[in-house]
């Protein structure tokens, strides 16, 4: 496939995308648009777009990335499966492949940390005009078209066995309900167990007043 070749095939599966929004049922695109911009606004009011946020993370000197994943994990788990079971909602279960999964794991968080972005919180960097974000987005499609190009000859073979598809309800059977509940649960109370600590950047300090920034000790902490 050469580079003429793959960016049809991105824009034909940008396409591919909408049509499936349209006719799957589950609500129109201009709400799917809306969920959008509503998960971009959380992304920048809780701040995880920021450099620090995930970097610190790394440096485990903040947690609200960890903190937020739990959560929302939990939270959407069980509401996901109450969707389902309402018929509002469908997933696409993936196959497991362990040395897939590793390889992939190791290159994502050597992504992340160095460029302290994810696939989530990237592309509002680069709505902020962060052009290193932009740069990595670049590279990122650049790499997607050399997955695709080599997959069959190079890349395939670094993916594994095919372990099939489960999942948390396979495997619990009859008590799926339940599993998923406690499932949900557990992260949760993770997220709020998790105890709160924050790596601030020069624009973030300059936003707060004189006692609430961490770096300046003042009268009213004492």
């Amino acid at each position: 496939m050469d580079l003429g070749a793959y960016i049809d095939f991105v824009v034909s599966r940008t396409e591919q995308m909408f049509t499936i929004v349209q006719h799957e049922g589950h609500g129109p695109v201009w709400l799917v648009f809306l969920i959008g911009i509503v998960f971009g606004g959380i992304i920048q009011y809780a701040r995880v777009d920021k450099f620090e946020k995930i970097a610190g993370f790394a440096m485990m000197k903040d947690t609200i990335i960890p903190k937020m994943l739990f959560f929302a994990i939990g939270l959407t788990s069980i509401f996901l499966y109450i969707e389902i079971k309402l018929g509002w909602a469908s997933y696409h279960v993936k196959p497991i492949m362990l040395q897939g999964l590793i390889l992939g794991g190791t290159i994502f968080a050597i992504g992340m940390a160095i460029m302290g972005k994810c696939p989530g919180t990237g592309p509002v960097s680069i709505a902020e005009g962060r052009i290193d974000v932009l740069v990595g987005a670049i590279g990122g499609l650049f790499g997607g078209y050399v997955f695709t190009k080599y997959y069959d000859t190079f890349f395939k073979p670094l993916m594994g066995a095919n372990l099939g598809k489960t999942t948390l309800v396979d495997l619990s059977g009859k008590y799926a309900p339940e599993a998923v509940f406690v499932f949900g649960a557990v992260l949760i109370a993770i997220a709020f167990a998790i105890p709160k600590m924050e790596l601030y950047d020069e624009a973030d300090l300059a936003q707060l007043d004189e006692c609430e920034r961490p770096d300046v000790e003042c009268d009213e902490k004492k």
